[in-house]
């Protein structure tokens, strides 16, 4: 008897850990990885569609070094003059974050004044890609 029931605690024990953790790994969390902001508007339109499509039920991240700290920039606009800040601005209402690497900035000699309000500054663009995707479990997305 003691023996049946150890069986069946055991049991919903792991049915519990594993309802649990299928639960956990149902949120949808991708991360964007910018190096060139020649394609940045063509990922913050592919964000916002990402966006839509789950109606806004996904957890996004944007990492941003490089040449890909441009779009990100005080007074930065696309090749036909518009202005990135108003779709950034946007998106990080919807819930998106923007990181940029400091080491970047440095290598770069740009002043992180410079960095759109809102964008988070990050020790290093590419250790964030790796922290995200190795343990908080992000899919990457290179546009």
């Amino acid at each position: 008897m003691i023996k049946r029931f150890t069986n069946v605690f055991v049991a919903a024990v792991f049915v519990g850990f594993f309802s649990i953790a299928t639960a956990a790994s149902d949120e949808e969390k991708v991360l964007y990885h910018i190096n060139d902001s020649t394609v940045a508007r063509a990922a913050l339109g592919n964000i916002r569609n990402h966006l839509n499509a789950t109606e806004d039920k996904v957890k996004i991240v944007v990492v941003a070094h490089g040449n890909g700290v441009d779009f990100l920039l005080d007074g930065a606009q696309d090749k036909n003059g518009n202005p990135y800040n108003i779709t950034v601005e946007e998106l990080m209402a919807r819930g998106v974050d923007f990181r940029v690497c400091n080491n970047t900035l440095k290598a770069r000699k740009i002043d992180p004044k410079m960095v759109l309000q809102g964008a988070k500054i990050v020790p290093s663009g590419v250790a964030e890609i790796g922290r995200l995707q190795s343990r908080e479990g992000y899919a990457y997305l290179k546009p």
